[in-house]
């Protein structure tokens, strides 16, 4: 018998307490994988292919707070801005649903194709959405979960104004990072149950990155000290700073996967001290056989890293197969749109493990480092 077959055969010497322990470190580290993931997804969302050139401009006091429609004229004269539009939320729940399940905004139709140009649409549906009134634009996800193709007309009821809008779908856009919102047209808010002269906030397009610093500083003089103040920011910023409002999720998450890894911990190094305090009389043996107390740690440790590597294996990989391959937004009900497992996550995963097998080593291991010959012979005849 070889060293290796030998601790093999000590690791699945009690098949059911290997299996229980394989299963609780991979469940353990899936639960962990997910965690990281989801912050992740949450604190760094993605970029589309235009962000870089785009600034979000929203009322200094709060995203509740409208702005004026008379700052348009004021914005496009600014040097560095190549289009604007604006960007009202409408907040309308689809079929009488218990809540709203995709967002839908109100803009200018006209800038559609060049504010947010990375939404690829067929023409049609483009010279459709401009022409007529009541005719809206929605992302693919929104579509396909509820069965919408073009020409099909629906109505949503608002949330934040009083009443229901019915639309008429003139086209299905894809190839944004989020292919769930309706995008409709802000002269029809105005003209049903919208408030004339007012906007959620404005979305520009600028002529270059370089350009970006200074048009953000300038539609922030320009409107500093009136009535409707204004916050100016990239869109990458705008993002982060929206996230920010749910809270300190970081910090939730990281509690949440330190009470994870320290519970796993404290499973994983019972069991070790278990099935090594179950071979005290095998260990004596060996000890007077004259194998080194190091040597003993090294039997101890392969074992226990085994463990935990195979758990790994099969939590981190369990988690890389169905986040990669699955659909995460029929998942998640279109909460979330997509799920990367990163090698950062991988590795922090298995680096988890690693350590989870050095520590849950080192109990039993002093205690068979401790234990004499004769105690040891004496321990479950």
């Amino acid at each position: 018998m070889t060293i290796p077959t030998f601790i093999l055969k000590n690791a699945l010497r009690n098949k059911r307490r290997a299996i229980l322990s394989i299963s609780s470190v991979a469940a353990s580290l899936f639960l962990l994988v997910t965690l990281q993931v989801a912050l992740r997804e949450l604190t760094l969302p993605p970029e589309s292919a235009g962000a870089e050139l785009r600034v979000a401009v929203r009322n200094r006091i709060s995203l509740t707070n409208p702005l004026p429609v008379r700052q348009r004229s004021l914005i496009e004269k600014i040097p560095g801005v190549a289009a604007i539009t604006p960007f009202t939320w409408f907040g309308g729940k689809y079929k009488n649903e218990g809540g709203m399940t995709f967002a839908q905004f109100a803009i200018d139709p006209k800038a559609l194709g060049t504010v947010f140009a990375e939404a690829k649409m067929d023409m049609t549906g483009y010279q459709t959405f401009v022409a007529k009134k009541d005719s809206c634009v929605i992302g693919k996800i929104t579509a396909d979960k509820y069965g919408l193709k073009v020409g099909d007309r629906f109505s949503l009821d608002s949330t934040v104004y009083p009443g229901s809008l019915t639309f008429e779908v003139a086209g299905i856009y894809s190839g944004t990072p989020d292919d769930r919102n309706m995008l409709f047209r802000q002269d029809y808010l105005d003209d049903s149950i919208g408030m004339p002269g007012y906007v959620g906030m404005w979305w520009l397009k600028v002529t270059s990155p370089e350009a970006m610093p200074g048009v953000i500083a300038t539609v922030e003089k320009t409107f500093a000290n009136s009535s409707a103040e204004v916050k100016a920011e990239s869109e990458r910023a705008f993002q982060l700073g929206f996230i920010s409002m749910l809270g300190n999720i970081r910090m939730l998450v990281a509690s949440i996967s330190t009470v994870v890894v320290f519970t796993l911990v404290l499973v994983a190094a019972s069991t070790m001290s278990m099935s090594i305090r179950e071979r005290f009389r095998e260990l004596a043996v060996l000890k007077a056989l004259g194998f080194r107390r190091r040597e003993l740690f090294a039997f101890i440790l392969a074992e226990s890293f085994g463990l935990s590597a195979a758990g790994a294996v099969l939590g981190i990989g369990t988690a890389y197969v169905l986040y990669t391959y699955g659909n995460i937004s029929q998942m998640t009900h279109g909460i979330l749109i997509s799920f990367e497992v990163t090698p950062r996550i991988i590795g922090f995963a298995a680096l988890v493990a690693a350590l989870l097998g050095i520590i849950s080593a080192i109990a039993p291991a002093v205690a068979v480092t401790r234990m004499s010959v004769v105690q040891g012979l004496k321990t479950l005849d």
